[in-house]
């Protein structure tokens, strides 16, 4: 491994594919590219939590795979993205984001993960040694001129989308579209914001949209995002979420989610804010999540 002195630096080779869409045709087109794209790029955020964790170099299209060539500078990225793809995490989250981004209800994706000849599906459990293959893996090329400039356009989008979210908040803060979820509460003061990702958002009552799409979207990370609404609502201790676990086992993570944020949102009434979840969201790396409430995959689905 790299001493003190020295940058760490990895490659690895990410392999995708899916039953029910061919991905190499979907990223061969050029209305979908940036699409596909945009889901792999949030997707890899989401395992890293940061949009600089980990850089695309080249997409290869061999079907039925999409592979994808990856470079890590730091190594508590890349341990980071290890352990989002051995718990499944990455794949659920790219599943996500597709969906979200080609306006399909169902995706499912393969995954292998490679470095040369090595198959590290097959050493997972190995953390040391898997981060000592990608190590050893340095990358052979450059940033494609392709990934750059859909790296460009994305930046670009994701601009616009945050400007016109900002927008539309502060023309629709009194709709009756954004009044609260709770029974008879109000909105917020006029004026209340939030800072995300840079950007100021409009703060608010959640709305029987956020719970569902929180539900829906969480997965398996309901419980952490749980313990971290809990430093301010007592309602949500520990004992209360293991036992939403085991009383709603049968029924599945949306329903133990929507369950979790239900009594979140009785407890705390017009105190259960956009603010608060997001912030959740946030400090458990869903970022893909935070911008899904914020609307910001909105104007990209409108375009498809």
């Amino acid at each position: 491994m790299a001493s003190s002195s020295e940058v760490w630096i990895g490659s690895a080779y990410l392999f995708l594919q899916s039953k029910k869409i061919v991905l190499p045709s979907l990223y061969g087109s050029s209305q979908q590219k940036p699409k596909v794209f945009h889901a792999l790029k949030l997707a890899l955020a989401d395992s890293t939590g940061s949009m600089n964790g980990v850089d695309v170099l080249k997409v290869h299209c061999s079907d039925p795979h999409l592979i994808v060539q990856l470079k890590f500078c730091k190594e508590e990225n890349c341990r980071k993205f290890l352990q989002s793809y051995r718990e499944g995490a990455l794949q659920k989250s790219l599943q996500n984001h597709l969906q979200l981004t080609l306006s399909m209800p169902t995706i499912s994706v393969e995954t292998d993960l490679k470095t040369g000849s090595e198959h590290l599906d097959r050493m997972l459990n190995e953390v040391e040694h898997c981060l000592a293959c990608i190590y050893k893996e340095k990358p052979d090329r450059l940033r494609d001129e392709e990934i750059a400039e859909l790296e460009k356009s994305l930046r670009s989008l994701t601009c616009r989308q945050e400007n016109n979210v900002v927008v539309a908040k502060k023309s629709n803060s009194l709709n009756s579209s954004s009044l609260p979820y709770s029974s008879g509460a109000s909105s917020l003061p006029q004026g209340t914001t939030f800072i995300f990702q840079g950007q100021h958002f409009a703060n608010r009552t959640l709305t029987r949209d956020d719970h569902q799409k929180f539900a829906k979207l969480v997965s398996k990370k309901w419980k952490q995002v749980g313990r971290s609404l809990q430093k301010n609502c007592r309602a949500l201790r520990d004992p209360v979420i293991d036992n939403l676990a085991l009383e709603y086992d049968r029924e599945g993570l949306y329903e133990q989610a929507y369950q979790l944020l239900l009594k979140f949102i009785q407890s705390e009434g017009k105190r259960a804010t956009l603010q608060r979840l997001i912030a959740a969201l946030e400090e458990n790396s869903l970022i893909h999540l935070a911008e899904e409430l914020l609307g910001l995959h909105h104007s990209d689905n409108d375009t498809s």
